[in-house]
């Protein structure tokens, strides 16, 4: 099976500004965009890359929370080499860099979309800053327009 996009959130819910990912999923299961699928890898993306691979896709979008030192809700396209490089907030077993080098083997072109979280805790909701920018990326999706966002 072949998919033209797969969005591959990842995330916690339960963890504040942390579960960006997974209501960006929630948002696109919902109200789906033409030509993508949707896999939410929560905070453990690694366990779906076997889900990802057989999509087969032509482009992967990973979306997650991640400290980059922006403001609040800043949307930035992130270098797989900058996330080894810089001390990103990660709640996840693995660092993103290796799973992206992974699929790199098998997907054409892999977007990696932070999204700068205020309160990462366990049991706090998400801050209206996270979700006003989960619901901008939504629509730069559905517009086709991911390349819109800045790069860090």
């Amino acid at each position: 099976m072949t998919t033209e996009n797969v969005m591959l959130a990842v995330g916690n819910s339960m963890m504040g500004d942390d579960g960006a990912g997974p209501l960006l999923a929630e948002m696109m299961e919902a109200n789906p965009i033409p030509n993508w699928t949707v896999v939410d890898g929560g905070s453990a993306p690694e366990n779906y890359s076997h889900t990802v691979r057989a999509l087969r896709p032509k482009r992967l979008l990973i979306v997650d929370a991640s400290d980059m030192q922006q403001d609040i809700g800043s949307l930035r396209i992130i270098d797989k080499d900058l996330i080894a490089e810089m001390l990103f907030m990660s709640t996840h077993n693995m660092p993103l860099n290796y799973l992206i080098e992974q699929l790199e083997e098998d997907i054409e072109e892999i977007i990696f979309v932070g999204i700068q979280p205020d309160l990462v805790s366990f049991g706090f909701p998400m801050t209206e800053k996270v979700k006003a920018a989960v619901e901008h990326l939504y629509s730069l999706i559905k517009d086709n327009r991911i390349n819109d966002i800045q790069a860090l």
